[in-house]
């Protein structure tokens, strides 16, 4: 075998061909590039499919976490990766995204560890900062004393999940995130109560002074219309960080 890859994947030894290495080792062994070859089926003139994952690589600059928030149209801007190779490329990462979810899916709202469940594998991998609000019904479950809202109230998590949706993109300020906007979509949803989601694209989950002030901005607008803001969870890469429980609101 020369230096350089063979064009083909099956003019490789078998013991090189990655879809009969994770046949016979398993996926967890194989490099990204092989994995995303597996994915791609095929290279391109003078190319191999691992050449083009490793090319695919190259352009993310190392950062496989860059890959979750790629669109279409930026997979295809790589040489060799057309339309039909870009769409396999997103299918297989919006497969995995809801395969996280769906494992992280509860009935029930019991705790912010739940929520960073739900929310973990939509924001972690985010380039900017996007806030979502999760709607909760009015069935009570288990009860934490002074969770939000109003410091003195016993409010209860263990609701059922009405709806989640995101209702900003950008920077969070509290100068043009707007209450409205928020309980909104609350009373539409004919929630009892709410919890925000926000993530952090630098990873690290404390919240800034902006976050705090904005939060707190908006459980007195819930206090005041009835509908009790339970937390705010911020996202970091695989950590969270709950404002209530850390006491910053």
């Amino acid at each position: 075998m020369s230096d350089e890859y063979r064009t083909r994947i099956k003019d490789l030894p078998e013991n090189e061909r990655p879809r009969e290495r994770l046949h016979k080792y398993g996926p967890e062994i194989l490099k990204d590039s092989e994995l995303l070859a597996i994915i791609l089926k095929s290279g391109f003139q003078g190319t191999s499919a691992i050449q083009l994952g490793e090319q695919i690589l190259t352009a993310l600059e190392g950062d496989l976490k860059r890959m979750a928030d790629y669109k279409s149209k930026q997979f295809e801007k790589i040489k060799g990766v057309g339309e039909a190779k870009a769409a396999q490329i997103v299918a297989a990462l919006e497969l995995g995204k809801r395969l996280a979810r769906f494992h992280a899916e509860r009935d029930k709202i019991t705790s912010p560890s739940d929520v960073a469940d739900l929310m973990m594998s939509k924001m972690r991998y985010l380039q900017k900062e996007i806030v979502c609000v999760l709607c909760l019904d009015t069935k009570g479950g288990v009860t934490t004393k002074g969770v939000a809202g109003d410091l003195n109230d016993d409010l209860t998590w263990g609701k059922k999940l009405l709806s989640e949706t995101t209702v900003f993109e950008g920077t969070l300020n509290a100068s043009v995130f707007h209450p409205r906007e928020i309980f909104r979509f609350a009373i539409e949803e004919s929630a009892n109560s709410i919890v925000l989601v926000h993530n952090h694209p630098s990873g690290d989950p404390q919240p800034s002074q902006e976050d705090i002030r904005a939060t707190k901005q908006l459980i007195e607008a819930g206090n005041q219309i009835g509908i009790k803001v339970l937390d705010h969870i911020v996202i970091g890469d695989g950590i969270f960080v709950s404002l209530k429980e850390e006491g910053f609101i």
